[in-house]
């Protein structure tokens, strides 16, 4: 570029901004040097939400993004859910491998319920299967574990791992009525992992009904959550009991359990020895607080 045109651009741009220091800025012009103590300050209300305080983020049920949080707190209420419940018998030695101690197996038989939610407050309609057998602390409690659980809900898979120390996993279960059957499915990597069926409403059945073999209710699980630094935070086990369950209808009738490999859905560490009953209900429940029955770091 020449010294003219240097010397060109030059005289553009001083007037320029001259013409903005004297027009466009005004007496303000000083204010660009240092921001407004309004500007520079945070509100505590910004897009109809209030700033988390310290305590808020200490306190029971917070969780992140903060705006937008993730997993909900208790108590939060299931409505209109059908449920196909399988059981199958199955190795005792299977069940006991798959527990953690101190946990102990009850009974050899297994259950898988599949379950179309309808209207969950926090995550809307989903789907969700979760493999179930009896167990027991022995001294403490007993209730049913859960090896396996299966959701189409990020939201359900967050919470459960989070809060109860579930072992969920995103998944495809789905529940249909095709004619004269109910079946069941739960797929996972393109593999129809569990199908089951039931005839379609044959035989009524009661809310006493649907536990002939373990108290599902009361639902134990393993929960480990990590340090950032990799130490262990969280080594427990858990228990939950749903709450106001109210069972609007409930059918009961033989079964069927076909069960698929999986490495990362392994359910078929829990052969079907012998096909037992299925039941299809429909109830609304609450999911509240838990219980701590054992703590693997807490010194003695």
């Amino acid at each position: 570029m020449s010294k003219w045109s240097d010397q060109l651009i030059g005289k553009v741009t001083l007037k320029a901004c001259q013409r903005l220091s004297r027009s466009d800025l005004g007496d303000g012009a000083a204010g660009l040097s240092a921001p407004s103590r309004e500007a520079s300050s945070v509100t505590d209300t910004r897009h109809g939400i209030r700033r988390p305080t310290v305590a808020d983020i200490q306190a029971g049920g917070f969780s992140t993004p903060w705006d937008a949080p993730m997993v909900p707190s208790f108590p939060f209420s299931f409505r209109n859910c059908e449920i196909l419940t399988l059981y199958w018998r199955t190795d005792p030695e299977a069940m006991a491998f798959l527990l953690p101690p101190p946990l102990e197996p009850l009974g050899d038989v297994v259950c898988v319920h599949i379950y179309r939610m309808n209207d969950t407050d926090w995550l809307g309609p989903y789907s969700e299967a979760n493999v179930m057998f009896g167990a027991r602390l022995p001294g403490k409690i007993e209730g049913a574990y859960s090896p396996y659980l299966v959701l189409s809900s990020d939201i359900g898979v967050a919470h459960g791992r989070e809060v109860h120390g579930q072992p969920k996993k995103l998944g495809e279960p789905a529940l249909d009525v095709r004619g004269d059957l109910i079946v069941g499915q739960v797929r996972r990597n393109g593999i129809d992992v569990i199908v089951g069926t039931t005839p379609y409403k044959q035989a009524p059945a009661g809310a006493n009904d649907l536990k002939p073999y373990f108290d599902f209710a009361t639902n134990l699980n393993l929960k480990a959550i990590d340090h950032i630094d990799g130490r262990p935070a969280i080594r427990q086990l858990t228990s939950r009991r749903l709450a106001d369950v109210t069972v609007h209808e409930a059918w009961r009738g033989p079964c069927t359990v076909e069960l698929r490999a999986n490495a990362q859905l392994p359910v078929f560490r829990l052969p079907v020895l012998e096909m037992l009953e299925g039941f299809f209900w429909r109830a609304d429940f609450n999911l509240v607080p838990g219980d701590v029955v054992h703590d693997y770091l807490e010194k003695a």
